[in-house]
């Protein structure tokens, strides 16, 4: 009955690399989508309405407000989260310099730090694939070994 849980908590083991392939998918898109408003944006100067950051120990966010022309001549708003240390960087300019692409997933980037935060995005879904491999690996080695040798705690009692 112990080997019967045991493997049924090993099986349950594969949600956490199915999570990971979620991740490292998610970031793969985000970090194209970034690129392809940074490489085929249109710049235009954005208004900074206002800069907003949380800072705490249990938790640290960030964003820029953003008052800017769209393609069609409309003014639009938006809200930009960004990494805390971004924001820190463009802190105090009145205008900012952004790409726009209208119907893109991902439609307005910074120029400023565009190239480094798709960058930064494409870093983050390459270490969520390794992590992803060596989830992978452990617990497929674990289901493997029970499966062969039995639950190591049995044999210990």
């Amino acid at each position: 009955m112990a080997l019967h849980r045991s493997l049924l908590v090993a099986r349950l083991l594969w949600v956490v690399p199915v999570l990971l392939l979620f991740l490292t998918i998610n970031q793969g898109m985000v970090a194209l989508d970034l690129r392809e408003t940074v490489q085929g944006g249109a710049v235009v100067s954005a208004e900074v309405l206002a800069y907003e950051t949380t800072d705490r120990a249990d938790i640290t966010m960030a964003s820029v407000h953003l008052r800017f022309p769209s393609a069609d001549g409309t003014v639009v708003e938006r809200e930009l989260p960004l990494p805390i240390t971004f924001v820190r960087t463009l802190e105090g300019r009145d205008t900012l310099d952004v790409f726009v692409s209208s119907g893109a997933d991902q439609e307005v980037v910074i120029s400023e730090i565009g190239r480094a935060q798709w960058r930064l995005a494409a870093i983050n879904g390459g270490m969520s694939l390794i992590a992803l491999l060596l989830v992978s690996w452990g617990v497929y080695a674990w289901n493997s070994y029970l499966e062969e040798k039995g639950d190591p705690a049995d044999a210990a009692g």
